[in-house]
């Protein structure tokens, strides 16, 4: 859920009067936001890099607001306001209209066949005579970064870019080119470099580094050029400084390349719809001429208005109210969706406004109704069926075991369900890919790199955070691996184990033996080779050779069990010998 952060004083001025942080908490809930947290950016700073680093930073008070993340309307200070102010009927809902220029020389923006290659897809429109002030630009410059960060998926599907439209002449040339023939000077850079170059300055980037894997590996980077060859930007990486924007703009380009041209059309509509009211003309948006490489033109934005009908009653049922259809119909023009009863009552059309990305079917119609409704509001009622509910099996053998496995003396753990690829592969002897496991694939941190496929890491580094606890260390954990099945629809399943873990002077091998004896005593399955289960010697990476068996019960292999071997106990900088059990305990439902 992204999160976005607005001055106090900026937003109440926007509103038009002053809240307590309890009404406008109060407020938030009730249009279907949540204030996370009142803060400063001195606060914020001194959380994250400590006291000294905070000296000198503004105390000005912030509000986090956190938005639902197909809301792409509230990232930003302006279309907050505008919803709030809309849902408080304090203002009606503004029809945002695309224009074209005044002297009918309309910007245009071609489309070359290399792009197909790397960017296909681009859209364009100009934001003509606007007046930013330094709030307003930097709220301009953060509503990119939230829009990159979410419908853009970090730029992959669409990259935003605006130029100061007076440096730059029309028309553009949106192409692709080797890497060694793009030369241009990037923003806020002293100098020219060429395209390599410019991945190479910001390898280290905290920022632009995340990005630089889009493209790096294509043998052609996209470009744009305006009529006169000064590059406007290298998407998704860097704008030219040529046409960089600052609050002295007064006409912005606006360009969206993308691998998604819906996503891209989103896009373009919500960053030109937030900041027209900032126009000469406001709500108005001049026109862009974009062409296709089979010679087509379209005109952007698309700005589309469309109308969806929805029966009072279904909305009624769904929600569990009885309101009238004319009282349905001004809940939803609340939520910028302007309603109105048509026909006998029996329909009430809506009209979904270009900002609205998120109303795809009838149910999201009857969220924004519920919501305007107030979700307190609603009267409980009890269902007019019932059902008796069960515990689902799994889950009910699962705490019959936690409780017996207690009583046997042993603590149980629960440890992370992520972990790092180190843990369940290095550590333990193995190659990673053997290891079938589900890689994450933008790990915040090393530590959390993929599922455990395996819960014996976890119960190591549990033992390892306590061993100047008195010994023996008798740990158990009973929980969800990962692991990758290509016949789930998602490409991997849920495994439920069971793992055991016993730390002392001496292996204590005859313990965790006995602990598995007494499991299968609890599950009814007999030592017999037959019916029942048996244990074999095998050879594991993670085990002392000769210390290791395996498990066979149900016809299966269900685990192994032994005394681990010394390099995986140094590894996990352990001192003492470790015996461990590890079953599966799926097969005995």
């Amino acid at each position: 859920m992204p999160t976005v952060s607005v001055k106090q004083e900026l937003l109440f001025q926007a509103l038009g009067r002053r809240y307590t942080d309890e009404e406008f908490d109060e407020l938030c809930f009730e249009f279907g936001l949540e204030l996370d947290e009142i803060t400063s950016e001195k606060d914020i700073i001194s959380k994250e890099q400590g006291d000294g680093k905070a000296e000198g930073a503004s105390d000005i008070i912030l509000y986090k607001i956190d938005v639902p993340a197909n809301r792409y309307d509230l990232l930003c200070l302006e279309g907050l306001v505008r919803g709030l102010q809309v849902f408080k009927e304090r203002i009606k809902a503004p029809r945002y209209k695309r224009i074209m220029p005044a002297n009918g020389d309309v910007q245009r923006l071609i489309i070359t066949e290399e792009t197909a290659q790397v960017r296909p897809h681009a859209v364009a429109a100009v934001l003509r005579n606007i007046t930013f002030s330094k709030d307003r630009y930097d709220s301009f410059i953060d509503l990119q970064e939230k829009l990159h960060q979410n419908i853009c998926r970090k730029r992959v599907l669409v990259a935003i870019g605006t130029h100061d439209l007076d440096t730059i002449s029309s028309p553009f040339t949106y192409t692709a080119r080797p890497p060694s023939e793009i030369r241009f000077k990037p923003l806020n850079q002293s100098k020219e470099y060429t395209a390599s170059e410019i991945l190479d300055l910001y390898r280290t980037d905290s920022q632009l580094k995340h990005y630089l894997h889009i493209i790096e590996n294509k043998p052609l980077y996209p470009v744009i050029y305006d009529s006169n060859g000064v590059v406007l930007s290298m998407p998704p990486i860097i704008n030219g400084d040529h046409t960089k924007i600052s609050i002295n703009t007064r006409n912005v380009f606006v360009e969206c390349t993308a691998t998604d041209i819906t996503k891209a059309k989103i896009v373009l509509d919500i960053l030109v719809t937030m900041f027209s009211e900032y126009c000469e003309k406001q709500f108005t948006v001049e026109a862009a001429e974009v062409t296709y490489l089979n010679g087509k033109t379209c005109i952007y934005p698309e700005l589309a208005y469309r109308k969806e009908k929805v029966k009072p009653d279904l909305i009624n049922k769904k929600i569990g109210i009885s309101e009238t259809p004319s009282s349905l119909a001004k809940l939803l023009t609340r939520m910028c969706l302007k309603s109105h009863v048509t026909g006998n009552g029996n329909n009430i059309e809506i009209e979904i406004p270009p900002t609205r990305a998120d109303i795809i079917h009838a149910c999201d119609i009857i969220e924004d109704a519920a919501i305007a409704y107030g979700y307190n509001n609603i009267q409980m009622t009890i269902p007019k069926t019932y059902t008796i509910a069960n515990q689902f099996p799994l889950n009910k053998l699962t705490e019959l075991l936690r409780q017996d496995l207690a009583a046997a003396g042993f603590t149980e753990a629960l440890t992370f369900a992520l972990c790092s690829q180190e843990d369940i592969a290095d550590k333990l002897g193995v190659d990673i890919c053997s290891t079938k496991a589900v890689h994450i694939a933008n790990p915040k941190t090393a530590e959390f790199q993929v599922a455990r496929t395996s819960l014996l890491p976890g119960l190591l580094k549990t033992i390892a955070a306590n061993r100047k606890m008195p010994l023996p260390l008798k740990l158990f954990e009973i929980s969800d691996v990962v692991v990758k099945d290509s016949t789930k629809d998602v490409g991997a399943r849920n495994q439920r184990n069971l793992c055991a873990i016993y730390y002392n002077k001496n292996p204590g091998f005859e313990v965790i033996h006995g602990l598995l004896d007494r499991v299968m005593q609890l599950l009814s399955v007999p030592p017999s080779k037959e019916s029942g289960y048996l244990i074999k010697a095998a050879e594991d990476s993670a085990f002392f050779p000769g210390r290791c068996a395996e498990i066979l019960a149900k016809g299966q292999s269900i685990g192994k069990l032994g005394v681990l071997h010394p390099d995986v106990i140094t590894k996990f900088e352990l001192t003492m010998p470790c015996s461990a059990l590890e079953i599966k305990i799926e097969p005995f439902l």
